[in-house]
C-alpha cells in the first residue's frame, strides 16, 4: 500500500495585511513544493494567501467551508468540502490535518489551535497566538513547513 501525502492546515485571519498575505503565500507554496496537500477554512486572508500560493506551485487545495455553498470558496481551492457548520468546521480541519500552522488569526485561530493541540496535532506558529508552550515558534514560511513535515514523518 503507497503512503498517502501528508495534509498540513494552514490557520488564520480571514482579513490580513500584505506582510501576513505574503508569510501565508509562501507558506503555502512551501507545502506544495514539498508534495504535501493543503487544507484551511477555504476563505479569504491567511486562508486564500495559502491557497493561492499552493495552487501556483502545483499543490492541492482543500478547503473546508463553513457555509452551504461551494461558491464561497477562495478561487485558488481544489476541492471544496460544504460543511454547514459555522465555526464548527474548525473542528475538521484540525482532524483532517497532520499538522498546522497558524499565521497571525484571531479567535477562529485560536479555536483551531486549541483544537489541534487537543488532538495531539503539531502546530506551527508563525507570528500568532502565544497561549501553549505546545505551539512550535517558526522563523519563517520555510521553517514552519520544514518543521511541519519532521513532525508528520517523525524524523
Amino acid at each position: 500500500m503507497a503512503s498517502r501525502k501528508p495534509i498540513i492546515g494552514v490557520i488564520g485571519g480571514g482579513a490580513v495585511n500584505r506582510r501576513i498575505y505574503k508569510l501565508a503565500y509562501e507558506v503555502g507554496r512551501e507545502i506544495a513544493v514539498r508534495g504535501a496537500i493543503l487544507v484551511s477554512g477555504g476563505l479569504g486572508g491567511v486562508m486564500e494567501a495559502a491557497s493561492h500560493g499552493a495552487s501556483e506551485a502545483g499543490g492541492l487545495v482543500l478547503g473546508i467551508l463553513p457555509g452551504f455553498s461551494a461558491s464561497e470558496a477562495n478561487d485558488w481551492v481544489d476541492v471544496s468540502i460544504v460543511t454547514g457548520m459555522s465555526e464548527a468546521r474548525n473542528v475538521i480541519i484540525a482532524r483532517t490535518a497532520d499538522a498546522l500552522i497558524a499565521v497571525d488569526g484571531e479567535f477562529g485561530t485560536l479555536s483551531e489551535i486549541a483544537f489541534g493541540l487537543r488532538f495531539g496535532k503539531p502546530v506551527i506558529g508563525l507570528e500568532t497566538w502565544e497561549v501553549s508552550p505546545e505551539i512550535v515558534k517558526a522563523r519563517s514560511p520555510k521553517d514552519a513547513v520544514e518543521i511541519a513535515i519532521k513532525h508528520i514523518l517523525g524524523r
